[in-house]
C-alpha cells in the first residue's frame, strides 16, 4: 500500500551560475519528501531522476490511486530505501516540465514564455541547484545520493562537486559519459522534434501548437534503446495485431511492436515538453567529468570522498556494464570504498525500474548498512 505524497515548491531569487555561461534567477524547484528527518539531520537521501521522470519518486497523490511515483517499488515504508528510516527527497530538475522552472514558464526579464530561450543546463547545474534546496532544508550532509541512468550521472557528479556533503553515492545503470552511439540516438530524436513543422524554432507555445509528431518519434527511438532484444522478442516477436493479416502496406500498422511503439509515442507527446526533451538530452551529451582532466577519469574522481555502490545490468546496451566498470576501476585506483553488482537481468536499461529480486536484495542490503551506520553515529553523538 502506497503512502500519500505531497508536492511542494521552493522559490529562489538569487541567480544560479550555469556551466555554459550566464545564470538563471527567479526560478522554482518542485520537490517531495518522504519519511522524517532525524534529530541530527543525518538520514537524508536525495533521489535524482532520469530523462522523463520527476520529483514524484514514491507514493500516490490523494484521490489518485494510479499516480504511483516512478520508483515506488524501491522507496517507501519497508522497501529497500525504507522511509521508516530515511528522509527521502526528490527534486525536479531545472528545465523539466513537471513543476520546476522550465521552457514553458515566463522569463523574469521579458514576461514572455522562455521557449527556446531557456538556458542550456547541465548535470552539474542540476546538482548545484539541488544543493541550494538542501541548504534551505537545513541538510548539511546527505546519507546518500541515489540515481539511475541520468540520475546516476547526477549522483556521480554530486560526489565530485560536493564531496563533503554526502557519505554514499549509489549509481545505477549509468556511465561516466555517453558514447558516440548514445549521442547519435539523442541527436536523431532531437532532429525529429526540431524538424516538426509545429516546432516553430522552439516557440511553439505562442502558436498554440505542440510538435507532437516529433515528440512521438523521439519517444519511439528512446523506447527501443531502453529494452533488450530478448524482451522485445519475448513480448512481441513478429506477432501481428489482433484480427489482422498482412496487408502488404508501407504505411499501415501491422505488427504488435509497431502498435506498442506508437502507443508509447502518443502517450509521451501528450504530457512531455519538446524543449525540455532537447535540454535534457543535451545535458546527457555534455556530461563528462573526465573532460577537464584530459580524459583521465581516475584523476577526475580523485576528489571523491563518498563510498559507492554501482549496479549494472547485463542486457543494458544503452548503459552497458563495461561503462560502470570504468567508474569502479577509477575509484579503486583512488583507493575508494566501492561495491559493484552486475545483475544478469533480461530487461535491458529499464531493469533499474523493475523488481528483479537480486537487484532489490542488493539495494536493500546496501541501504540497511547505511541505516545502521546512521543509527550508530547518532548514538555516539548523543
Amino acid at each position: 500500500m502506497s503512502f500519500i505524497a505531497t508536492p511542494q515548491s521552493m522559490h529562489f531569487d538569487e541567480p544560479l551560475p550555469l556551466q555554459g555561461g550566464g545564470s538563471i534567477r527567479d526560478y522554482d524547484l518542485a520537490y517531495e519528501t518522504y519519511g522524517q528527518l532525524n534529530a541530527d539531520r543525518s538520514n537524508a537521501v536525495l533521489v535524482c531522476h532520469a530523462l522523463n521522470a520527476s520529483h514524484h519518486v514514491a507514493g500516490v497523490y490523494e484521490g489518485q490511486p494510479k499516480s504511483e511515483g516512478w520508483w515506488d517499488n524501491m522507496i517507501g515504508p519497508g522497501k529497500p530505501v525504507d522511509t521508516n528510516r530515511f528522509f527521502v527527497i526528490g527534486i525536479n530538475n531545472l528545465g523539466s516540465c513537471f513543476g520546476s522552472t522550465g521552457p514553458m514558464h515566463l522569463h523574469p526579464d521579458t514576461g514572455r514564455v522562455y521557449g527556446a530561450d531557456f538556458p542550456v543546463v547541465t548535470v552539474e547545474d542540476w546538482v548545484d541547484a539541488q544543493a541550494r534546496l538542501l541548504d534551505r532544508l537545513g541538510i548539511a550532509q546527505l546519507a546518500a545520493v541515489l540515481g539511475g541512468s541520468l540520475g546516476g550521472m547526477q549522483a556521480l557528479s554530486w560526489s565530485l562537486r560536493h564531496p563533503q556533503r554526502m557519505r554514499h553515492a549509489v549509481v545505477v545503470a549509468s556511465a561516466p559519459n555517453l558514447n558516440a552511439e548514445n549521442i547519435a540516438f539523442n541527436e536523431v530524436a532531437r532532429r525529429a522534434i526540431v524538424t516538426d513543422p509545429d516546432f516553430h524554432g522552439g516557440h511553439f507555445y505562442a502558436h498554440g501548437v505542440v510538435p507532437a509528431r516529433g515528440l512521438r518519434i523521439a519517444r519511439m527511438i528512446g523506447h527501443i534503446t531502453y529494452l533488450s532484444d530478448d524482451v522485445m522478442n519475448q513480448k512481441f516477436g513478429r506477432q501481428l495485431r489482433e484480427g489482422i493479416d498482412l496487408k502488404y502496406s508501407t504505411q499501415d500498422v501491422e505488427f504488435q511492436i509497431e502498435s506498442y511503439l506508437r502507443y508509447q509515442g502518443e502517450k509521451f507527446s501528450s504530457y512531455f515538453d519538446a524543449n525540455t526533451y532537447l535540454l535534457i538530452t543535451r545535458a546527457l551529451d555534455y556530461f563528462d567529468p573526465a573532460r577537464a582532466h584530459g580524459g583521465d577519469l581516475t584523476q577526475a574522481l580523485s576528489v571523491a570522498r563518498a563510498r559507492y555502490l554501482l549496479v549494472s545490468f547485463t542486457t543494458d546496451w544503452r548503459f552497458a556494464p563495461a561503462r560502470s566498470r570504468e567508474i569502479v576501476k577509477s575509484l579503486l585506483e583512488n583507493n575508494r570504498d566501492v561495491s559493484y553488482a552486475e545483475i544478469d537481468a533480461p530487461h535491458g536499461h529499464d531493469a533499474f525500474l523493475l523488481d528483479d529480486p537480486r537487484y532489490m536484495s542488493v539495494m536493500r542490503s546496501y541501504f540497511d548498512g547505511i541505516a545502521q551506520e546512521t543509527q550508530t553515529a547518532a548514538k555516539e553523538a548523543a
